[in-house]
């Protein structure tokens, strides 16, 4: 049992308290953000933007470069989605949950694609390119990118990529000897899968949302 503990939590012996305290106070934050996007609620973005502030700052002490652009990215298109989720598109109707026009499809090939160059000329500068790991970060970062742009508009396609980003990253950070961060990524797996049907019945309930 003991070296069961030591695998999840033994690299946390050379950090320092604060900073182990910082990322619990992230990934509940994160935990909330995802679960108030799943009940549809607006306080998705405040949650989320305290959350990801602080993984800024984490990732760009522990040299995780990738991860640190996903959560200035979060960040920002919180501040996006808040007014976007927020503004009314009549007197009395804000932006609702919809489905991916074929014009937003392809901004999020666009997107993913553009990522993944961006993440590459960046690893490339700060010499990054090192390992196995920055082929999947890549990847990874180029998934959520997309995701949060999705989730930013309202669009239910965004909790695949929520699925598909949270399902390599849980191991991923288990790897890396994140194991709270980990922990976070396998149970937003599950919240997100939760999201999608929860708001695919809102759009059945509204098919002139389709």
């Amino acid at each position: 049992m003991s070296e069961i503990i030591d695998f999840l939590f033994g690299q946390y012996k050379t950090y320092a308290t604060i900073d182990i305290v910082l990322e619990i106070i992230a990934v509940i934050f994160g935990f909330l953000s995802v679960w108030f996007s799943k009940q549809n609620k607006i306080w998705v973005f405040p949650t989320g933007m305290i959350s990801t502030s602080i993984f800024v700052y984490l990732l760009l002490k522990w040299e995780l470069l990738g991860d640190m652009m996903i959560n200035g990215y979060y960040f920002i298109m919180s501040v996006y989605g808040w007014y976007i989720w927020t503004r009314k598109v009549d007197s009395t109707h804000v932006t609702p949950i919809s489905r991916t026009t074929k014009k937003e499809k392809l901004t999020s090939i666009y997107i993913f694609l553009a990522t993944l160059v961006f993440v590459f000329i960046i690893y490339k500068t700060f010499d990054k390119w090192t390992n196995w790991v920055a082929y999947v970060d890549t990847i990874t970062t180029a998934i959520f990118f997309v995701g949060m742009w999705l989730m930013a508009k309202r669009k239910i396609e965004n909790w695949i990529y929520w699925i598909i980003g949270d399902i390599i990253s849980a191991p991923l950070y288990l790897y890396k000897g994140f194991t709270f961060t980990s922990l976070q990524y396998l149970i937003f797996t599950f919240i997100a899968i939760f999201g999608y049907i929860a708001w695919k019945k809102s759009l059945n309930k509204n098919p002139s949302t389709l």
